[in-house]
């Protein structure tokens, strides 16, 4: 799956701890696993744990919960074309806060 990420992503990023990165970069294999089943039109892609749904209020932009620890994990997403293909563009990440500005 490709993807890539927003400066707001990468700010965010920068700001979390180096045990929530590594929490958030450990579910990526299984997102983008989930990510091409839901590319290929299967009905149910999303593993129940992941707990991905759309963010209300937010039309196109998606969220994916990585850590329900003090403190919570969550990233948002929207699908994309990036170099012509599929993709996910990551739009946030941190956590209940991302949803101000998702």
């Amino acid at each position: 799956m490709t993807f890539q990420t927003t400066p707001a992503f990468d700010r965010d990023d920068k700001r979390l701890s180096k045990q929530h990165q590594a929490t958030f970069r450990r579910l990526i294999p299984r997102f983008n696993a989930a990510a091409e089943r839901a590319a290929a039109g299967e009905p149910s892609p999303w593993p129940n744990g992941m707990r991905v749904k759309p963010v209300k209020g937010a039309e196109g932009v998606w969220e994916l919960p990585w850590s329900m620890d003090y403190p919570d994990g969550r990233a948002t997403w929207e699908w994309a074309t990036i170099d012509g293909t599929q993709g996910i563009r990551w739009q946030r990440i941190g956590d209940h806060d991302v949803f101000a500005s998702p």
